[in-house]
């Protein structure tokens, strides 16, 4: 596993970025998207149909996703995972403290909700007391979920793909440590 300071021993092409609810996932691959000039596509968006319902078409997308030369993608669902790993050639875990990444999550539910932001296919968050209802409330389901990445799933998925390299990443200060040390667009 490599740190925020090593080096990578290729240039990335096809990128998954992990990490719990609010780590900042998709503000890290769209970053990635500037720096490599690599497509990145939302994971949600594929997931998420109307009425936050799972869409059927959503694994024939991610295999289509995957099929690509070069891609950045969230590294989320449990039916994903595998095909997403097993074509992946760089997974970067953002690992920040529980209270950084849960700040961040609390934040933007409550910015959405207010602002009745529409998502993926017109979803909106839906009202905030479906935080004490819903056991699959975002917010809830992080918190349940906290340890799932550092207990097994990221040792899983290094054993099964011993050739992924995997960058782990603890603060915002090593996120930009990483950007800063990727070879740019002209590079």
């Amino acid at each position: 596993m490599l740190g925020p300071r090593d080096p990578l021993p290729h240039r990335p092409t096809r990128v998954l970025v992990a990490g719990l609810s609010g780590a900042g996932k998709t503000t890290l691959a769209r970053a990635l998207q500037g720096v490599l000039g690599i497509p990145h596509t939302e994971i949600d968006s594929l997931h998420h149909g109307p009425g936050w319902q799972p869409r059927p078409a959503f694994l024939d997308d991610v295999d289509a996703l995957v099929a690509g030369d070069a891609w950045i993608s969230e590294w989320q669902y449990g039916s994903a995972r595998a095909r997403l790993a097993a074509r992946a050639d760089t997974l970067v875990w953002l690992d920040p403290p529980l209270a950084v990444s849960m700040g961040r999550l609390v934040r933007r539910t409550l910015r959405r909700r207010m602002r009745r932001e529409r998502l993926w296919h017109g979803n909106v968050e839906p009202p905030l007391r479906t935080f004490l209802t819903d056991p699959e409330h975002v917010v809830r389901y992080a918190w349940v979920h906290r340890r799932k990445y550092r207990d097994r799933l990221i040792p899983d998925v290094a054993a099964a793909h011993p050739e992924l390299v995997i960058v782990h990443l603890r603060s915002q200060a090593d996120v930009d440590r990483w950007l800063a040390g990727l070879p740019r667009l002209d590079d």
